[in-house]
C-alpha cells in the first residue's frame, strides 16, 4: 500500500500508528530521510486499501486507492498457494506479488538459464550474518520451491505482524541475518516435468532424443540440455565424471562435459564466491535425512546446528556419504563452512501433493532455526 504524506512526518510516527517496526518502513522505501519530507510516497508494508479499517492520520492522504477504498487494514491473505503445481510461471506471479505487499524484501536477478528465464534471488534482512537457502537444482524436486517460497511468505508475515517463531522474535531474526533465497535454480527443467516440451523446436528435438522419445518427463531431475545442475561443481568433479552414469546427456546424474558447464551452474558458483555465505542450506527431495559433511572440512558448529534441524524436523542426520561436485560439497569444500543438504519428505520423486502440509511443518523448523542458530 502506498501513502503519499501532506507534511513532513517522522518515521517513528508511521511506525506507531501503523503497529509496523519502523526497520520495516525503512527498508521498504529506500533511500529514506528521517523525518520524512511532505510530498514523499511512502510503501506501507503488509496493508491493503479497504472499505473499513484504519483511517488514515492527517498528514497522509491515500496514492493508490480504488475509489471508495480510502482507509486501510493488515492484511494476512495467502499469496503462495498450497498443494499446486508449482512452475515457474507460479513463482514469478507470487515474487512479483510478494514484494509489492512486503517491499522490504528485494529481487535480484543473478542470472539465466538455458532458456533465458531468469534466475531469481530474494533477499530478505539486515543482518551480518549471511545465510543462503535453494530449492529446485533438480526438476522434478519442484515442491521444494513451493515449501521455501511458503516458508519466506511465514517470515515477512510474520515480520508485519510482530510475531514469534520458536521463541525467537521475528524482527530479531531479520536484524540478526541477511537472508539470500534462489527457489528456483533450474526453472526449466521444473517446466518440462509440470508442463512437457518447451516450444523451442531444437530444445524439442534435443529433449526428446535425451528422454528416448518418450514424453512422460517425471523422473527428469537434469536441467534442459541433461545437466545434472548438483553435479556440476569443481569438489573433485572429475571423480564423479569418471564413475557416474550415464556417460552423455540425460534426464537425471549426468555431471557435464567439465564442471561449471551450465549457466544455472555457474551463476550458482558466481553468487557464492560474491557473498561468502555463512551458512547454506540446499533444500532436495526425499528421504527425511539432512547430509552436513564433506571430507571433514566442516567446521564444528556444523553438528551443533544440524542436531537441532534433527529435534526439531524428526530427520536423520547423515554426517558423509561418497559423493562429489555438489553444490554443498563444494560450499564446503572451498571455506569451510556449515553447509546442509535437506531432504524433504519420502516416497518415489516428484512426491505427490498431498504430502505438502507435512513437509511443510516438518521442514519449518529447519527453516528457523538456520536463522536463530
Amino acid at each position: 500500500m502506498k501513502i503519499k504524506l501532506i507534511e513532513t512526518v517522522r518515521i517513528s510516527t508511521l511506525a506507531e500508528y501503523f503497529d509496523l517496526p519502523a526497520l520495516l518502513i525503512e527498508q521498504s522505501n529506500q533511500p529514506l530521510m528521517d523525518p520524512i519530507p511532505a510530498a514523499t510516497v511512502i510503501s506501507i508494508p503488509g496493508y491493503e486499501w479497504a472499505a473499513s479499517g484504519l483511517s488514515l492520520p492527517s498528514a497522509c492522504k491515500p496514492e493508490d486507492a480504488m475509489e471508495g477504498f480510502n482507509k486501510a487494514v493488515k492484511v494476512s491473505d495467502r499469496i503462495v498457494p498450497r498443494q499446486k503445481k508449482y512452475s515457474s510461471a507460479c513463482f514469478y506471479r507470487d515474487i512479483e506479488k510478494m514484494v509489492l505487499k512486503y517491499p522490504f524484501i528485494q529481487t535480484h536477478i543473478i542470472g539465466n538459464s538455458i532458456r533465458n528465464q531468469p534466475i531469481i534471488e530474494i533477499t530478505i534482512g539486515t543482518g551480518k550474518r549471511n545465510v543462503h537457502m535453494n530449492a529446485s537444482f533438480h526438476a522434478n524436486e519442484w515442491i521444494t520451491s513451493a515449501v521455501l517460497m511458503d516458508w519466506l511468505e511465514q517470515f515477512a508475515n510474520d515480520l508485519v505482524h510482530g510475531k514469534t517463531r520458536f521463541s525467537h522474535s521475528s524482527l530479531q531474526l531479520y536484524s540478526h541475518n541477511s537472508l539470500s533465497i534462489v527457489p528456483m535454480v533450474n526453472p526449466d527443467g521444473v517446466d518440462l516435468v509440470l508442463e512437457g516440451l518447451p516450444d523451442d523446436s531444437d530444445l524439442r528435438k534435443l529433449v526428446l532424443q535425451i528422454n528416448q522419445q518418450s514424453h512422460d518427463f517425471s523422473q527428469w531431475k537434469a536441467n534442459i540440455r541433461g545437466v545434472d545442475l548438483n553435479n556440476q561443481f569443481p569438489a573433485y568433479w572429475e571423480i564423479e565424471k569418471e564413475r557416474k552414469l550415464p556417460k552423455t546427456p540425460s534426464s537425471r546424474d549426468y555431471p557435464g562435459d567439465r564442471p561449471l558447464s551450465e549457466p544455472e551452474a555457474i551463476t550458482m558458483a558466481r553468487l557464492s564466491e560474491e557473498k561468502r555465505f555463512d551458512r547454506l542450506l540446499c533444500f532436495h527431495t526425499q528421504g527425511e535425512e539432512i547430509y552436513w559433511g564433506y571430507l571433514n572440512r566442516e567446521p564444528e558448529e556444523a553438528a551443533l546446528i544440524v542436531k537441532e534441524f534433527s529435534i526439531l524436523s524428526g530427520y536423520t542426520e547423515v554426517r558423509n556419504i561418497d559423493s562429489h561436485a555438489g553444490y554443498r560439497d563444494w560450499f564446503i569444500h572451498e571455506w569451510g563452512r556449515s553447509g546442509y543438504t535437506i531432504e524433504l519428505g519420502l516416497g518415489v520423486n516428484p512426491l505427490p501433493l498431498d504430502q505438502y502440509e507435512s513437509i511443510r511443518e516438518k521442514g519449518e523448523g529447519i527453516f528457523w532455526a538456520a536463522l536463530y542458530m
